[in-house]
C-alpha cells in the first residue's frame, strides 16, 4: 500500500523516536511511504482561530501535495491533532467551491501547478491499521504477540471529537480502534478514567499547573489500574504525559512512572523489532527500566 506520508511537525523535531519507529514498522505492515517534505505545519487548530483562511491555505497545500504522489491510495499522518485540524479545515474546503477556488487562488500564486481537489482521503495510522490493512491481517503479521502486557489506550483530544467531522460512527466506530489494535497484538487492554480525556497539552502555555494535573491525574489513574504502559496517537500527547511526567508528580504529590508508547512503537514491539530499534531508551520514563520485559512480553519471536 502506497501512501502520501504526513509525519507532522512534532514527530520529526521533539519525538524523532515516533518518526523513526513508523519507518521501521512501515515496510513490516506492507506500507509504502512516500513523505511530504515539503508540506509546512498544520496549525494544530491555534493558526485556525486567529486567521482560518490561512490555516486552511497551508492545509490545502499539503492536501494538493499529497493528491499529486502518483499511485498512492490515501494520505496518511501519525498524529492525531494534525488529524484533527486537517479534517476541520478539509470540512470547510470540500463544502464551499467558491471558498476553495479562493484558496486555490492563492496556492496558484506562491505554488503554481498546485490545486486541491475536493475528496482527499487523510487517515491516521490507527484509522488505517483497522480500515486498510484489517486487524485479522495485522494479527497474522504479529510474530511476538504482546502476552500478558496490560496498555491504557490513550487516544487524546483530536481523534474521537467531534463525532460528525471524524466520520465516527455504527460502521466505524474509531473510539474503539485503538483498543481492538492493542487486542489484536496480543496486549491486555486496560480501562481507566483518562482513556477519552485531554491530556493537558493544549493550555501548557495558558496554565502549566492545570495542564499538569490533568496529564498527572490520567497517569495516576492507568497506575491504579495497574497498566504497564500507555499508547498514544499523538506525539503531542506522548510530550505532556511522558516529558512532563516528573514535574506532573510533583503536581498531584504522587510517584509517577508510567511508561507512554508512541503507537508506532507498540506496533514494531508486537511485529518483532527491538526496543533499541524502536529507540524506547529516548523517552524520559523507560519503558525498559519499568516494564518487565521478560513476563510482559513474548521474549523472541513465535
Amino acid at each position: 500500500m502506497k501512501v502520501a506520508y504526513w509525519p507532522g511537525c512534532v514527530s520529526r523535531g521533539f519525538t524523532p523516536e515516533l518518526h523513526g519507529s513508523m519507518a521501521a514498522v512501515a515496510p513490516l505492515l506492507g506500507i509504502e511511504l512516500v513523505p511530504l517534505d515539503r508540506a509546512s505545519c498544520c496549525g494544530a487548530g491555534v493558526i485556525a482561530e486567529h486567521n482560518p483562511e490561512l490555516a486552511d491555505t497551508l492545509n490545502a497545500r499539503t492536501f494538493a501535495l499529497a493528491q499529486q504522489v502518483e499511485g498512492a491510495s490515501l494520505m496518511m499522518n501519525i498524529c492525531s491533532t494534525c488529524q484533527g485540524a486537517q479534517s476541520e479545515c478539509q470540512e470547510r474546503l470540500d463544502g464551499d467551491d467558491d471558498y476553495r477556488a479562493r484558496v486555490n487562488a492563492t496556492l496558484a500564486r506562491s505554488d503554481p501547478g498546485l490545486s486541491y481537489e475536493a475528496g482527499l482521503t487523510n487517515k491516521n495510522l490507527l484509522w488505517l491499521l483497522v480500515e486498510e490493512i484489517g486487524l485479522e491481517e495485522l494479527k497474522r503479521r504479529v510474530v511476538r504477540p504482546l502476552t500478558n502486557l496490560r496498555v491504557g489506550p490513550f487516544y487524546g483530544c483530536y481523534i474521537v471529537r467531534p463525532h460528525d467531522r471524524l466520520a465516527i460512527d455504527d460502521e466505524h466506530p474509531r473510539d474503539r480502534y485503538l483498543q481492538w489494535v492493542i487486542e489484536a497484538l496480543g496486549g491486555t487492554v486496560i480501562d481507566y478514567a483518562g482513556t477519552y480525556k485531554c491530556c493537558g497539552f493544549p493550555i501548557v502555555t495558558m496554565n502549566k499547573k492545570a495542564s499538569l494535573k490533568q496529564a498527572g491525574t490520567h497517569l495516576a489513574d492507568a497506575m491504579d489500574a495497574e497498566a504497564d504502559c500507555l499508547v498514544v496517537p499523538c506525539p503531542l500527547c506522548h510530550l505532556n504525559l511522558d516529558l512532563q511526567q516528573p514535574l506532573a508528580a510533583r503536581v498531584v504529590d504522587r510517584p509517577l512512572s508510567m511508561p507512554v508508547l508512541h503507537l508506532p512503537q507498540l506496533l514494531g514491539l508486537a511485529l518483532g523489532l527491538e526496543p533499541k530499534q524502536l529507540s524506547l531508551s529516548k523517552h524520559v520514563v523507560k519503558p525498559t527500566a519499568v516494564i518487565d520485559w521478560a513476563g510482559a512480553v513474548v521474549g523472541a519471536p513465535a
